[in-house]
């Protein structure tokens, strides 16, 4: 069959599944809360971690399905406070 492209390649161990949609998270970012005992805004807390303000508001509206380490770190770090202040979890 000329003309025609092989399927893709696959990473090794990459898996082939559909999402699936677990509904709203139970975790709970309390940066909104955070920022304002600190009187600092999105805008600065994003320019002293490095991230848009667009990735800070999804974050803080309780939007965002992941986060890196390195960010949480860095966000902590910038609030002078820890993980667990940062994200808690909402009881259902």
């Amino acid at each position: 069959m000329a003309g025609r492209l092989p399927p893709p390649a696959r990473h090794r161990g990459a898996r082939v599944s559909a999402e699936v949609d677990e509904g709203p998270s139970r975790i709970h970012c309390r940066l909104d809360e955070l920022l304002g005992e600190r009187g600092m805004t999105v805008t600065r807390l994003a320019e002293l971690v490095g991230v848009s303000v667009v990735n800070l508001s999804v974050l803080k509206n309780d939007r965002a399905r992941a986060i890196r380490f390195s960010t949480l770190t860095a966000i902590c770090e910038a609030l002078d406070c820890q993980v667990g202040d940062l994200l808690v979890t909402l009881k259902p």
